[in-house]
């Protein structure tokens, strides 16, 4: 098929394939209840590919009472020409498979304001969070762990930012964050999958793109572990993220974390634990936060504007905005039908 890969085949006595049976079954040992309905985000590339293929073999080899209910969902954005053909690949890859499959197309809007890539991750998210499974498993490994850790740093992210993406994350789970790129390529020889690949990570206009083909190169280059050891200080940043959560909630008292949040909480914070109690509310709702910076400025506002003054901070898709001493989050279409 057109825009489908496969690797040259490789004498299966040369490198085993568990490293990455090791750690999906890890993370379903972890996580995953048997019985439960897990679902692939298929997107057809080389990682999502192996990982649902990892998946059947696990399955395969357990009794049927100890199986997950597997299946697949790839989701259908329509940006690239060949986003039908990938469709195409994905389902018969899954009959052959004979793992069910479903596909969803979604529209994204190309002049969104927050990007094109980050408008695609939330309308695909979206059909994850929609998707009747309990769990969705994604495909992402330890070296787009180290390029995230890295892009989010060179855009100003804070602790948060760096901790990059967990295993867990509400009923996410990304059981290959400890595999990286060469295992999944050596995986896939072995077991002489194809897959499609997206024309757009040529594309190095895109910020992770030039990361991961001019800058990762040559890092590796210098520091053959780099991609490792950014992914195990990402762990590490994950734990201080999960101490900072729970000072948040200290700081709240006995107050719901939830908007409206009374300004009078914030006050009596220092600047830091003030911050850190605003970023973990916008977190806890989905909102993307830009940088620290933008923090910062958000918060300089609520607090130090003059009483008469409403200031309102744009996050993404919603609006942050003080009135009478309390600070509310609003969806832009929230916001728009109150004027």
């Amino acid at each position: 098929m057109e825009n489908s890969r496969k690797l040259p085949s490789i004498d299966t006595a040369e490198r085993d394939d568990n490293a990455l049976v090791r750690a999906v079954a890890a993370c379903l040992e972890r996580h995953v209840l048997p019985g439960q309905r897990v679902a692939v985000g298929l997107s057809g590339g080389m990682d999502s590919v192996a990982l649902l293929r990892v998946l059947q073999q696990i399955n395969a080899d357990k009794a049927s009472h100890d199986a997950c209910v597997l299946s697949a969902l790839h989701v259908h954005h329509g940006i690239s020409p060949h986003a039908d053909q990938w469709d195409v690949f994905c389902r018969d890859y899954c009959a052959r498979l004979r793992v069910p499959y479903a596909s969803v197309r979604v529209t994204v809007a190309a002049a969104s304001p927050e990007g094109l890539e980050a408008a695609a991750r939330r309308v695909r998210h979206a059909e994850y969070a929609a998707a009747d499974v309990d769990w969705i498993m994604l495909a992402h490994q330890r070296d787009d762990q180290a390029e995230t850790l890295l892009f989010n740093l060179l855009r100003g992210s804070g602790v948060s930012g760096a901790a990059a993406m967990r295993e867990k994350n509400g009923r996410l789970l990304r059981p290959l964050l400890s595999v990286g790129r060469a295992e999944v390529e050596r995986y896939v020889r072995l077991h002489r999958l194809d897959w499609c690949e997206d024309e757009s990570n040529a594309d190095t206009r895109h910020s992770r793109n030039f990361l991961r083909q001019s800058i990762f190169p040559a890092l590796a280059g210098r520091f053959p572990a780099a991609a490792k050891n950014l992914a195990a200080a990402a762990a590490r940043f994950a734990e201080a993220q999960a101490l900072l959560g729970a000072l948040a909630l200290a700081d709240l008292g006995d107050a719901a974390a939830e908007f409206p949040l009374e300004l009078a909480k914030l006050r009596v914070l220092s600047e830091p634990r003030a911050r850190n109690l605003l970023r973990y509310l916008l977190a806890s709702h989905n909102v993307l936060i830009p940088s620290e910076a933008r923090l910062r400025e958000a918060l300089r506002q609520m607090l130090d504007a003059a009483p008469d003054r409403h200031p309102a901070l744009v996050f993404g898709r919603h609006r942050l905005l003080r009135r009478r001493g309390w600070i509310y989050l609003e969806a832009f279409e929230e916001y728009a039908a109150r004027r």
